[in-house]
């Protein structure tokens, strides 16, 4: 199927640079909150990575040889994946793209996946930032979200990773049942303690279809989630570049930024999504199956507004996004949106709001 389409298309102008998210849709088993497309089985290694190469393949023929300015392989559990499938897939890619300027390459990985060696091996691979899924550093609680680690099996991932020549990040989860503001006071010091030079730290969402989808869950009210949101900012020691993540200079997660700040990005894998622009225009574009389908530039603005206006810095107001915006509401708002020549921006007060601000600021 894929060398039809590849037969069926052709090259018109040089493409931009394009950033790439690999999805790798395999766990050990499924955690009690995942809503994402990953499945807990045996996977076949080899079929997997000759899905992602002719992926990679298709794209090569669709956009020629472009600059590709990061790479991050999500999932699922991208470190149960053998390090010779990813130096392949690496060097896949090298052959087809651009690499010279590419800055970041990402593995996510849980605790219990990664031993010295296979880390090792990894970055003689390529990889060069390593995020962690801790999500907790209390027992009970990993037990609770159906994570298969315990604390000190994750510190002691941290501890090994911080030695390397490599960047290194972890996901964590507050808004538990029956948290407070002292939980998260409890895990920032944890964090500060361990040295920590970048943290995503996101609120529990309830998603339908999952295991705490099906149960009764006593979840924190809105104002102590706000409240929690809030005691995170004070209590870290790191400065906040986006909604949901803390980092020291020069250690923000660089493919994330591109994609907040709306460059293009391929999506390759099973359950990968990207955007892809072509010949002037923006698509919408899932992996796996190939299926890309165009997007008129109105639905692109707002898409970058909405990723944008959650990073600190803002989003560009290009002409696209310049055309949706509602500026009276902005002008008579400036207490939860701001605009710096050619950034918009949310305040403190307006990231606590920010879904509702969104649709407050399109015309």
């Amino acid at each position: 199927m894929l060398d039809f389409f590849i037969l069926s298309f052709n090259i018109h102008v040089m493409s931009p640079a394009h950033n790439i998210y690999i999805h790798v849709p395999f766990c050990i088993s499924k955690c009690n909150y995942c809503a994402f497309f990953s499945r807990a089985i045996a996977p076949d290694w080899e079929s997997y990575k000759n899905q992602i190469l002719s992926e990679v393949d298709f794209w090569h023929n669709k956009l020629g040889r472009v600059n590709v300015p990061t790479i991050f392989f999500g999932g699922g559990t991208p470190s149960l994946m053998p390090t010779n499938i990813f130096a392949d897939i690496i060097n896949h890619i090298a052959k087809k793209f651009d690499l010279s300027n590419c800055s970041e390459i990402t593995l996510e990985s849980n605790p219990g996946t990664l031993d010295t060696q296979k880390l090792d091996d990894f970055i003689k691979s390529g990889m060069s930032r390593l995020s962690v899924g801790v999500q907790s550093f209390d027992d009970n609680e990993l037990k609770f979200l159906g994570r298969r680690h315990d604390a000190k099996c994750a510190k002691k991932l941290l501890d090994i990773a911080m030695q390397k020549n490599i960047r290194v990040s972890a996901d964590f989860i507050y808004g538990l049942p029956n948290h407070n503001v002292q939980n998260v006071i409890n895990l920032c010091n944890q964090i500060n303690k361990i040295g920590l030079q970048h943290a995503s730290l996101y609120e529990l969402t309830i998603e339908k279809n999952t295991p705490f989808g099906r149960m009764n869950l006593n979840m924190p009210n809105n104002d102590t989630m706000a409240d929690m949101y809030l005691a995170i900012q004070d209590n870290i020691k790191l400065p906040r570049y986006e909604v949901s993540n803390y980092a020291a200079r020069d250690n923000h997660c660089k493919h994330n930024e591109n994609i907040w700040d709306g460059a293009p990005y391929i999506g390759l894998g099973h359950g990968a999504r990207g955007r892809v622009f072509m010949d002037g225009v923006w698509f919408e574009q899932s992996g796996g199956d190939i299926k890309f389908n165009a997007i008129d530039d109105t639905t692109r603005a707002i898409e970058k507004l909405m990723t944008g206006l959650r990073t600190m810095r803002g989003a560009t107001i290009d002409n696209d996004i310049k055309n949706v915006l509602d500026f009276d509401f902005i002008n008579s708002h400036n207490a939860l949106v701001k605009i710096d020549g050619d950034k918009i921006y949310a305040t403190d007060a307006g990231i606590l709001i920010l879904d509702d601000l969104l649709v407050d600021i399109l015309r």
